[in-house]
């Protein structure tokens, strides 16, 4: 009998098919037993690789037949919340996909019915954290060796985006990442937050004013800017320099093969989100998988980060669409997050 943990994931679109082929194919210690998927020939196609599992269109009804050990929410966001709240009452670990929720209202009421428990069962799905380069970042950050971090620089970078990406998408689905990342980074919460327009690119779809600089105070004094653009036409990229008091460091650039020929000098980039944090994903999912084998249940961000991260969008948008510096004021963190 295998021991294998049975993950029931929920929404079988990009992001869920991607999760589902990885759990089948690279995960060890874990088996996708349930595809939740209102969509039946979305779920159909999902079920394919993965052998077995049982789909199903509620989450209840796949909590009920008893097929699921753990859930990986893969939804867009404003389907979380009726997911978290039956998979949370189930008592289930859970991998949520960033969002925790559209809303900071909405997180806190997930964090008062997660506090019911004995422990956090949320782990929220920021990958950056998992991504070699960052981690290597965050331990210089802490290591101190080249003296206190004073400034990040942060690019944010898309190729293009559909018709349908609105102006406020450039927060809450974008630079939602670099909420959550930069803090993690520098040990310190967002402060403030203010959006700045330069001169806007001709290539943006129509409803768009972009590319947009998101400048972020900590509550340590380091400052962040964000550059982010979602036409740039060549290519996929998320970059970082971080600069010290006593020297500079770079992630997230171009790396491969490189090749010289017909006067040019070239080297390969990403194209999107899917290769450039690939193995991030791969790290992300075996480590709550072994997570919640072992009893920890959460690998990563918790549902409190999940909460913070709300704030600061909220505070994003209104800069985006007000203008001015626009603080994140949090609550204190409740004793069970600690």
């Amino acid at each position: 009998m295998s021991n294998d943990l049975r993950v029931g994931v929920v929404g079988a679109g990009l992001m869920g098919a991607d999760h589902i082929t990885r759990i089948t194919n690279r995960i060890a210690g874990a088996v996708v037993s349930a595809i939740v998927e209102p969509d039946a020939g979305r779920a159909a196609a999902a079920a394919e690789d993965a052998p077995g599992a049982q789909t199903f269109g509620r989450i209840e009804a796949a909590i009920e037949a008893g097929v699921v050990d753990a859930v990986l929410i893969a939804t867009p966001g404003r389907f979380h919340e009726p997911v978290l709240v039956p998979a949370l009452e189930a008592k289930l670990p859970i991998l949520c996909e960033k969002p925790l929720t559209p809303d900071s209202a909405s997180s806190w009421e997930i964090l008062e019915l997660e506090q019911q428990l004995d422990r956090p069962h949320i782990q929220v799905g920021f990958m950056r954290r998992f991504d070699a380069e960052y981690q290597q970042l965050r331990e210089l950050v802490a290591s101190k060796d080249a003296g206190e971090l004073m400034l990040l620089r942060c690019a944010h970078r898309n190729p293009s985006v559909p018709d349908t990406y609105t102006q406020e998408m450039l927060i809450n689905d974008s630079v939602v990442h670099e909420f959550d990342v930069v803090p993690w980074l520098a040990g310190s919460p967002v402060a403030s937050v203010e959006v700045k327009f330069p001169r806007r690119n001709s290539l943006s779809p129509a409803q768009l004013q972009e590319p947009i600089l998101v400048l972020m105070k900590l509550e340590n004094g380091v400052l962040v800017d964000v550059e982010m653009n979602v036409s740039v036409q060549f290519g996929y990229q998320v970059a970082t320099e971080a600069v010290f008091e006593s020297g500079l460091a770079r992630i997230g650039q171009p790396s491969g093969l490189q090749t010289w020929g017909d006067g040019r000098f070239s080297i390969a980039d990403h194209t999107s989100f899917v290769t450039r944090f690939a193995r991030a994903y791969d790290e992300q999912i075996q480590r709550w998988v072994n997570a919640v084998r072992s009893g920890a249940l959460v690998d990563g961000p918790n549902s409190w980060d999940g909460y913070r991260v709300a704030l600061a969008c909220e505070a994003g948008v209104k800069a985006l669409n007000q203008g001015g510096v626009v603080p994140v004021e949090a609550p204190a963190r409740p004793d069970f997050y600690a």
